[in-house]
């Protein structure tokens, strides 16, 4: 594994830097060349009227061509200058993840390209999505640190079981989808499979709910009025087919709210409705109103209980500052408030995102439980006694005691020390033969091992992930060598050396090949391919030729009138050689 780096990326955690893929130039066809010049010539000609204004200007601060698939590398060096940095990307990553690299500033490119088949819109992740929709309107500051924002408060975003089923189904029809030869019948089961699975997903999730608020701005949204909105969204900045679509009355526009976080969407199809923030700072508005909905502020029993039911590792953060990271299993609530947890398997104990000295997964490598809240009888919580007052009710060295806890949790043992934070309260208790019942059932009983209470009156905080990244090993991705390519046919070689062979007549590599030969062989062995013979157009026109392009322009009228759904396509691409003639 090799990438080029910057110190961006040098600050990227380990867990992180598995998704990343080094991207292959070699890989890309003149058929891939050909597909990225012209959905971008149609862009930018297109979206210079109807996106933000940061998009063109964008497109020059990222160094992003118009003619060539950005290298990666070239374009993460200029990217260093706004503060961002690019990596490729192993196609649809989990969302976490996604979020993650976005809170430190790198943006994830998947670096496999649409297929011309597919030039108008495609689900999976490519260059064209991430590089020509994604990179430009970052070069706008405040729409930058909404994007930062949003990973840094969307990784924390507790999922659900079913979160994760949906996220490998969505990845497997967007691999097929993309790949050359799936029957049709595979690529409708996989949508009929998402469609059950999206049906069937019961109460959203917090990643879930997120997730939708990043599709309705970051990859779908509108900026300005309802009556006269402009594009910022990824995914219609890179759509040619999408980006017409939405400015048209067919599609609905919703002043943007909170609301959008309960709106659901389909990544397989264009979307009905779309929401139009009034500016950049209303969207950062927008998502702190929805980050005081979920469990990283608002903690207590729902929080552990959203951990509970992820069944993936999260963290609660009690409130003096002890973070405890595992697989949370079981919660115990008196009045609506935790008055005991248990977790399974590999847990760690934190203070501020360091782990604690001798609280490593490795410690307590078969979880750990505690009862929390304040004693049966006593008004004032553990957390909050002085040295007096722990003495006062036997809380220190030596003393073997029953602490009784609201809830009906007792602890009885000897206790040997306590751990304190930085500012002197006590956040650990330690105990030697310590039994650990509830209501007359034991839940924990100690006989050589010490037991550790964490002290701690309610959750503050309850997220996903570890609160020190270094507790757990988090590597777990397997590099795909590729997410869509397959073998190449004969024919299909013929084809790409055509493409290749007007692609170095144009750039000057190649001067000596017939473009006239080059047209009819097109015409006679592939009739339905149109693109190249766009191209050749453009390049009869620029030279003057003009009988040559009309025989083009009719031959392109036949592929038309054989396959229609191609007829604005052409249209549109005969119409930008044209009208850039007339303008220069």
């Amino acid at each position: 594994m090799s990438y080029e780096s910057n110190a961006i990326l040098e600050k990227l955690p380990e867990h992180l830097k598995q998704f990343i893929k080094p991207q292959d130039y070699a890989d890309y066809t003149a058929i891939d060349q050909a597909v990225w010049r012209y959905v971008m010539r149609k862009n930018v000609d297109y979206l210079s009227t109807v996106a933000h204004s940061s998009y063109v200007d964008g497109l020059r601060k990222t160094g992003i061509s118009i003619d060539h698939i950005p290298n990666m590398y070239g374009m993460n060096r200029i990217l260093q200058e706004i503060g961002w940095a690019a990596v490729a990307v192993d196609g649809f990553i989990p969302p976490s993840a996604f979020m993650e690299f976005q809170a430190y500033n790198v943006l994830v490119i998947a670096s496999d390209i649409r297929q011309l088949e597919h030039i108008e819109y495609t689900p999976a992740p490519d260059i064209i999505h991430e590089g020509a929709g994604h990179a430009p309107i970052i070069a706008n500051p405040e729409y930058a640190e909404y994007l930062r924002r949003f990973g840094e408060i969307g990784c924390k975003a507790i999922s659900s079981a079913k979160d994760f089923e949906l996220y490998e189904t969505v990845r497997h029809l967007s691999i097929i989808k993309e790949a050359s030869g799936t029957p049709e019948k595979e690529i409708e089961k996989a949508e009929k499979h998402i469609e059950q699975l999206q049906n069937t997903m019961g109460e959203p999730s917090e990643m879930a709910l997120i997730r939708n608020l990043h599709w309705w701005t970051v990859e779908y949204g509108l900026i300005g009025t309802v009556e006269n909105p402009k594009i910022y969204g990824a995914g219609l900045l890179s759509s040619i087919g999408e980006s017409a679509w939405c400015m048209t009355d067919k599609v609905k526009k919703i002043p943007y709210s909170i609301e959008a976080a309960h709106t659901s969407f389909d990544i397989t199809k264009p979307q009905p409705q779309l929401f139009v923030t009034p500016d950049f700072a209303f969207l950062s508005q927008v998502l702190e109103e929805f980050a005081n909905t979920m469990a990283v502020r608002k903690g207590g029993l729902s929080g552990i209980q959203k951990l509970i039911q992820s069944k993936k590792l999260g963290t609660i953060e009690l409130s003096t500052g002890l973070q405890v990271s595992g697989n949370f299993s079981q919660v115990i609530d008196f009045e609506g408030k935790p008055v005991f947890f248990q977790t399974t398997g590999a847990t760690a104990l934190s203070f501020r995102e360091k782990e604690l000295v001798g609280h490593s997964a490795q410690h307590h490598y078969d979880g750990f439980g505690s009862p929390m809240g304040k004693l049966k009888g006593i008004n004032l919580a553990i957390e909050d006694m002085s040295p007096r007052d722990l003495k006062a009710y036997n809380i220190f060295e030596g003393q073997t005691i029953t602490l009784e806890f609201l809830g009906g949790i007792k602890i009885c043992g000897e206790i040997i020390t306590g751990t304190r934070n930085l500012k002197g309260e006590i956040i650990l208790i330690t105990f030697r033969n310590c039994t650990v019942t509830h209501q007359k059932k034991v839940l924990f009983k100690s006989d050589e091992r010490l037991y550790n209470m964490a002290v701690g009156e309610h959750i503050l905080s309850a997220f996903n992930g570890p609160a020190d990244l270094n507790s757990f090993d988090l590597i777990n991705h397997e590099i795909s060598s590729t997410t869509s390519k397959t073998e190449m046919s004969s024919e299909r070689k013929k084809l790409e050396n055509y493409y290749r062979q007007v692609r170095e007549f144009r750039e000057g590599i190649n001067t000596t090949i017939s473009r006239h030969k080059v047209f009819e062989q097109i015409a006679k062995e592939f009739p339905n391919d149109w693109l190249l013979s766009v191209e050749l157009y453009e390049l009869a026109k620029t030279n003057g030729d003009t009988d040559f392009a009309l025989e083009i322009a009719t031959h392109l009228e036949t592929v038309k009138q054989h396959n229609p759904k191609l007829g604005h396509l052409i249209d549109d691409g005969l119409g930008l050689v044209d009208a850039h003639l007339v303008s220069n």
